[in-house]
C-alpha cells in the first residue's frame, strides 16, 4: 500500500497546507470512518463541526469553511477550492491497480477468424467474439463477454464480465461498461393480432451507437432501434439497473441514476440529470440542462433548463406546493366536518 506525506498530497491537489508537512497518509476514507494515518474530506460546515472528534490525521477542506478545534501542530488541513473534486485525485492516487486479464487472448476465448483485434488487447476467459467484430487498441474484455457479429469496440474501452453486445452495435472510445450489461437487445414492441389471436412481435432491425467516454452501470439495458439507432451521447454516465428503450436519443454529458426507465423514442438534450427511479413515457423530449427529481413520472415534454419533480412531472416549486397542500388535507377535512356538523 503506497503512502504519501501531507506535503506531497498538498502538491497533488494544488492546495494550501495548514499543519505538519511530514504526516504519512496511507489511505482515504469518510470522515466518521477514517482512522489514524488516513485522510478525509470536508465539504460543508456540518462535517467541519465534527473534525475535532474525527480520527483522521488530515483532511482536504473546501475554501471558506472553518473547522472548529483544528490543531495545526498535530493534524493537517489541506485547503482547496472544492473538497469533492480533490477527493477524486486522492481516490485515484490510492486506488489499487485494477484486476485485468493477461495481455493477449485467453486460451478459452473464442475469437472468429473474421474478427479484427487491435494492438495490446486483453481478452479474458470464455469471451466470445463473432465474425466481423472489430476491437480497437488496448481494449479489455473481461471473462464471459459476448460480442455478436459486426460489433465495434473503440480504443481503450473496458467491458466487464458477462456483458453482451448484440449484432452491429457500436461502442466508442474509452467507454467503461460494467458487468452484466445488455447492449442491443430487441426493443419491447408488440401489436394486437387482427384476428384477436394474441400479440404480434415487432422486429427491431436497428442498432445501438454509444459515444466516447460513456460509462454504463452494472445490469443496465440499452435496446436497439426498431429502425435506425438508439444513441448515447459522448460523456454520458448511466448508473446500475437502468432501462433505455428502443430509438432513444440521449445527449452528451447526461447523468442517469439507478432504476430509471426510458420508454421508446425518448429524447434527452445535453446535460440532463435524471435522479433515481425516474420513469419517462414514450416519445417524450426533455430539454438540455433539465433536472428531474427521484421517482418522477415524466409524461409530457419538458423544456430546457427546468427543475421538475412529482407524478406527473411539474416544476419543483409547484410540486412542493402540492406536497404542502396534501399534508394539510387532514386538518381541512376535520374543519369541514366540524362546520358541517354545526349546520
Amino acid at each position: 500500500m503506497p503512502s504519501y506525506t501531507t506535503a506531497e498530497l498538498t502538491e497533488r491537489v494544488h492546495g494550501e497546507l495548514r499543519g505538519p508537512s511530514d504526516l504519512r497518509i496511507a489511505g482515504v476514507n469518510a470522515l466518521d470512518e477514517a482512522s489514524d494515518g488516513e485522510i478525509t474530506f470536508i465539504a460543508d460546515s456540518a462535517h467541519a463541526s465534527r473534525w475535532s472528534e474525527a480520527d483522521a490525521v488530515a483532511a482536504v477542506i473546501s475554501q471558506g469553511i472553518e473547522a472548529p478545534g483544528h490543531d495545526p501542530s498535530t493534524r493537517a488541513l489541506i485547503v482547496v477550492p472544492s473538497a469533492p473534486l480533490a477527493v477524486i485525485e486522492l481516490l485515484q492516487l490510492f486506488a489499487p491497480p485494477p484486476a485485468v486479464p493477461d495481455a493477449g487472448v485467453h486460451a478459452t476465448a473464442q475469437v472468429h477468424p473474421d474478427a479484427t483485434l487491435g494492438s495490446d488487447v486483453r481478452v479474458g476467459p470464455h469471451v466470445t467474439i463473432a465474425p466481423g467484430a472489430s476491437i480497437g487498441d488496448r481494449v479489455v474484455l473481461h471473462a464471459g463477454v459476448c460480442l455478436y457479429a459486426g460489433v465495434g469496440i473503440g480504443d481503450d474501452s473496458v467491458v466487464h464480465a458477462n456483458t453482451v453486445v448484440r449484432d452491429r452495435c457500436r461502442v466508442g472510445r474509452r467507454v467503461l461498461v460494467h458487468q452484466n450489461v445488455s447492449i442491443g437487445a430487441d426493443g419491447f414492441g408488440f401489436e394486437p393480432a387482427p384476428d384477436g389471436s394474441g400479440l404480434l412481435r415487432v422486429p427491431h432491425i436497428g442498432t445501438v451507437e454509444i459515444g466516447d467516454d460513456v460509462e454504463i452501470g452494472a445490469g443496465s439495458c440499452i435496446d436497439r432501434g426498431k429502425f435506425g439507432s438508439t444513441t448515447i451521447g459522448a460523456g454520458t454516465k448511466i448508473d446500475n439497473l437502468v432501462q433505455i428503450g428502443h430509438n432513444c436519443h440521449i445527449g452528451r454529458h447526461c447523468l442517469i441514476a439507478a432504476l430509471c426507465g426510458l420508454s421508446g423514442s425518448v429524447t434527452l438534450g445535453e446535460g440532463v440529470i435524471l435522479a433515481g427511479a425516474v420513469g419517462v413515457a414514450n416519445q417524450v423530449t426533455i430539454g438540455s440542462g433539465t433536472r428531474i427529481g427521484a421517482h418522477t413520472g415524466v409524461m409530457r415534454d419538458i423544456a430546457a433548463g427546468k427543475r421538475c419533480a412529482g407524478t406527473p412531472a411539474v416544476e419543483v416549486r409547484q410540486f412542493f406546493r402540492q406536497v404542502v397542500a396534501v399534508q394539510r388535507l387532514p386538518s381541512w377535512l376535520r374543519e369541514v366536518s366540524r362546520r358541517l356538523g354545526k349546520e
